[in-house]
């Protein structure tokens, strides 16, 4: 009878302890939590701009102490990232919120490494494959939790024209900065690829470069060393590389790769000051504007208008990245120009998948006009893609193959939106309307052509070739979008400066966000809906339906939302009628970002 009384008591503290930690979890509030995080990392950020080493290290250690920072970085792998149902070594693909806040009460970083697990997936438009490292969940959220300490200190250490896999940069900065490099000169431009730079990074100079502390050292040597599980094969052991698929892989590659830029520079000093005197009337004051070095992850061009000085920086920079255990790839490095032919070589180059070249032109002063546009390979690859997607949905209906096809076409237009691509949506729009004829075809051999054209294409404002269903799902069409300037980033301006207004704005700016999302961050000020903290640029955003009512897409039922908060408030089962704050009726217009009152918290 003990036994049975003993047994159910402890069920009952099983459940309470469930409860408990459920409650706890539901309840967090994530607006003190993201404060007090973003408070240290701002002051580690300042630490870093005035050199102050001693301080950047202690605010570290409070950092990767702090209870909010442990939370943060598990609600980040488990609950934020698109990767979180991935599953590592362990099997273990998604948390329930009591393992959460059991990850984060026992969440510290560990010396002794669990192995990865190796995932191959296919390179786009290539039969290679890329392999990617997947960490278990907890390796995962250690590792946030240091890259959230790292990361401030570098990016106020970062050279101003490197973009790649930095919080508020993204391709299109990288190509405005080519643009503003090339638009007032005809010059050389060094296209070079680095082989294999996830893979090859020596690890003894990489761990010298990040300077940490001998914890943090001996962490970050643990993670790299980190045996790899290969398709059940015993670990295998790692001596060289950042395994690509962990959270703090991309900052140990850009930490790798720092100060390429400069020491160039540096090395072609005299070069370009000589090249200065006898160009620019003896002026030598600005000599370093004269060559660009602009990088984007392992992918870099050198434009000078000197083609000898161009060689003499490739010749160093090969040298250079020799001493990380790195080495350009022949195939993908080329010096071309940018008006002309060089040695064979046509002009212009292909950068993050645009094209740019001078053309000639009369009627110009410079003789010349700049053009950035869609690639060549890149036309093939959207092409291919829809040409694939819609064989493969042949046996389905209407609905369901504009459903698919319109994020792949929406996606792929607001990248490009921001060149001259009109000729190139226009041929995508032929190309689309192609296939989804003998798409029609196929369906129906025995109807007539008229039959065929009455039943999937109708009458959409002037358009009477629309691809349309009945109850008025359309097919966007490439050529609905038009030409957009986009403004590239302040030189070496960072989210984690504190400067919430602009950062929020430059949101609506980016490719990856639709004309409504950038309609919506406005209505919204840049804040979430539901706690209010404003969206950063690595942060999920999802739109969330006030009425329920996934069909109904008007603007007025839409509300931004991180992706947690999402969660969150479905989550519940009852949406709360304060949770979302809707604005009066004469507030719902697109208006421009007010600073917040001095003395305010600028998250708030």
């Amino acid at each position: 009878m003990e036994d049975k009384v003993a047994g159910s008591s402890k069920e009952v503290m099983n459940q309470t302890e469930k409860l408990r930690y459920e409650c706890e979890w539901s309840e967090i509030d994530w607006n003190i939590t993201e404060r007090a995080v973003f408070k240290l990392q701002k002051r580690i950020y300042r630490a870093s701009l005035n050199d102050n080493k001693k301080g950047v290290r202690h605010l570290q250690r409070l950092l990767l102490a702090s209870k909010q920072a442990k939370l943060l970085a598990v609600r980040k792998v488990t609950q934020d990232n698109k990767g979180k149902n991935t599953p590592g070594v362990d099997g273990v693909a998604s948390l329930t919120p009591i393992q959460r806040n059991k990850l984060s009460n026992n969440l510290k970083l560990n010396e002794k490494a669990t192995p990865i697990r190796r995932v191959w997936i296919d390179k786009p438009g290539k039969s290679e494959k890329r392999p990617l490292g997947i960490p278990t969940i907890s390796t995962r959220a250690e590792q946030t939790l240091l890259k959230m300490a790292l990361e401030p200190e570098w990016e106020a250490r970062f050279e101003p024209d490197s973009y790649g896999f930095r919080p508020g940069r993204s391709c299109h900065d990288a190509i405005r900065a080519i643009y503003g490099a090339a638009f007032r000169k005809q010059a050389y431009v060094l296209d070079a690829d680095i082989a294999g730079c996830f893979d090859n990074i020596n690890h003894q100079q990489l761990l010298k470069k990040v300077d940490a502390c001998p914890k943090i050292t001996r962490i970050i040597k643990s993670w790299l060393k980190a045996g790899i599980v290969d398709k059940g094969f015993p670990p295998k052991s790692n001596e060289s590389g950042t395994p690509q698929g962990s959270g703090i892989s991309p900052l140990l590659a850009n930490i790798a790769l720092h100060g390429m830029e400069e020491d160039t520079r540096q090395y072609l000093r005299r070069d370009l000051m000589d090249y200065c005197k006898l160009h620019r009337k003896g002026i030598t004051g600005k000599w370093q504007d004269t060559i660009s070095i602009i990088r984007y992850a392992d992918d870099f061009i050198v434009i000078h208008k000197s083609g000898d000085i161009v060689l003499k920086a490739k010749a160093y920079i090969a040298q250079w990245l020799g001493n990380v255990g790195l080495e350009l790839k022949p195939s993908k490095t080329r010096l071309c120009h940018t008006l002309s032919q060089h040695e064979g070589t046509d002009p212009g180059f292909n950068f993050l998948g645009f094209n740019i070249r001078q053309y000639p032109k009369t009627n110009n002063k410079k003789g010349y006009t700049l053009m950035i546009k869609p690639s060549g390979d890149a036309l093939k690859r959207h092409s291919l893609k829809l040409k694939t997607t819609i064989r493969k949905m042949r046996p389905v209906k209407q609905e369901a193959l504009i459903k698919t096809l319109n994020p792949i076409i929406s996606g792929w237009a607001n990248y490009y939106q921001y060149s001259a691509s009109s000729a190139a949506f226009s041929k995508m729009s032929t190309v689309t309307f192609r296939k989804l004829w003998k798409w029609a075809l196929y369906r129906h051999p025995k109807k007539g052509r008229k039959w065929i054209k009455t039943k999937y294409f109708r009458t959409h404002g002037k358009d009477k070739w629309t691809f349309k269903t009945i109850q008025g799902q359309v097919l966007r069409k490439h050529y609905e979008w038009t030409f957009r300037n986009y403004v590239k980033v302040k030189g070496t301006r960072s989210p984690y400066d504190g400067d919430f207004i602009y950062w929020a704005t430059r949101l609506g700016r980016y490719a990856t966000i639709s004309k409504r999302t950038a309609e919506l961050l406005k209505r919204q000020k840049g804040k979430c809906g539901h706690c209010k903290l404003f969206f950063k640029s690595d942060d999920q955003i999802e739109n969330h339906h006030k009425d329920k009512n996934h069909n109904n897409n008007a603007i007025i039922n839409l509300v931004l939302l991180h992706t947690h908060c999402h969660h969150k408030i479905h989550g519940r089962g009852v949406i709360d009628k304060h949770q979302i704050v809707e604005e009066p009726d004469a507030m719902k217009v697109a208006r421009p970002v007010l600073k917040p009152s001095a003395g305010g918290d600028p998250r708030t």
